[in-house]
């Protein structure tokens, strides 16, 4: 069951709203050198490319944000700036135009600190996501409960928005990350029960691709079930191009987004008389740069098959050596098993007329 979605208040960043019942967007982070502006920029449009909404980048010291300033001008999407320890690097990331800030409460600095960049961002209304992290946890906090805990995260995060709220701001996002993933699931469903502040969904340090890819669709996929979540990072140790894209196939899978097709295929069996993993790859890899809302079902055998491809807006069903070409629930090939990809790309080109990537 899914549930409605939770109600939170509405939080401008740049040109893209979070909560208030917007879309769920979709975020990265640059693993670049931003003090390196152009290598920079080059990775802000491939995530912009992949359909990444909003881009985090680190800014570590002075030098990186004065590099933001020519990355927030020329970047095509709104840029967060992602601060850590020193608040005057939060200054300076306004000033050189940032579209949001990220803060860590557990290592920014005292009370004063935390309003002083609050005021500066509510004169150039910019928001600020307080960003707890289960490793930085006040030290106090995780005294008196005794380690990290959903309570004590979330704790955390709601006396940092009171700080910006007592400043003149109410623009502010909140996230609650860990590695760990029932931790993460139990702090975000107490956020959302205690405040209406937009959440942003990730699990922090979740892993390399494949293992990381399961940790955040486990855990964000449960939250975003239950109607929590305003906007998802996907956290994964490599290329964050694959971020987006795991992103988007979280929020696809629970029916909340649409960017791209959807590729269904089975799993093969022993009925299987066709390569059908040769085939799904090669149908995968060619529409991958394709921004259709379609359904694309490549299956194998005649038991679950031709209903699934003919319940698709196009689809393959394999036989022995040979197989059917469905577009929107009608045959219209039969074609040997060589012919299959191309036979079903030559009808995708005919209904949507366009570049698509030969196999």
């Amino acid at each position: 069951m899914q549930y409605p979605r939770r109600a939170s208040r509405s939080v401008k960043v740049g040109s893209v709203t979070i909560g208030g019942g917007a879309p769920i967007s979709v975020q990265s982070m640059t693993n670049t050198d931003t003090r390196d502006a152009a290598t920079t920029l080059r990775q802000v449009n491939e995530l912009a490319a992949a359909g990444c909404e909003i881009v985090r980048v680190a800014v570590p010291d002075q030098e990186a944000a004065e590099a933001l300033g020519q990355i927030c001008r020329q970047a095509p999407v709104p840029i967060v700036a992602d601060i850590h320890f020193d608040y005057r690097l939060a200054l300076a990331a306004l000033a050189a135009g940032a579209h949001g800030l990220r803060l860590n409460p557990g290592n920014i600095g005292g009370p004063e600190r935390v309003q002083a960049v609050a005021r500066a961002a509510c004169e150039r209304g910019v928001p600020i996501r307080v960003g707890v992290n289960a490793g930085s946890l006040e030290k106090a906090i995780r005294e008196r409960e005794g380690g990290v805990t959903a309570s004590g995260m979330v704790e955390s995060a709601l006396a940092q928005a009171r700080l910006l709220e007592e400043a003149g701001l109410s623009d502010i996002v909140i996230s609650l990350k860990a590695s760990d993933v029932p931790l993460t699931i139990a702090a975000y469903e107490l956020a959302a029960e205690r405040c209406d502040y937009p959440l942003h969904l990730g699990i922090t340090e979740a892993g390399t691709p494949m293992r990381g890819t399961i940790r955040s669709a486990v855990g964000l996929g449960a939250l975003l079930a239950r109607g929590i979540g305003d906007t998802i990072r996907v956290s994964l140790t490599g290329d964050p191009v694959e971020e987006v894209q795991v992103g988007y196939e979280i929020l696809k899978a629970l029916n909340l987004r649409q960017r791209g097709p959807v590729l269904i295929s089975c799993p093969t069996c022993g009925r299987c008389e066709v390569n059908l993993i040769g085939l799904a790859q090669q149908v995968e890899q060619a529409i991958s740069g394709l921004d259709l809302p379609l359904k694309i079902a490549v299956m194998g055998c005649v038991v679950n098959g031709p209903g699934e491809a003919a319940e698709a807006d196009f689809g393959v069903a394999g036989g022995r050596g040979r197989g059917l070409i469905f577009r929107q629930g009608q045959v219209v090939r039969n074609v040997t098993e060589e012919e299959l990809v191309p036979a079903l790309l030559a009808e995708l080109e005919a209904a949507y007329p366009g570049p698509f990537k030969k196999v």
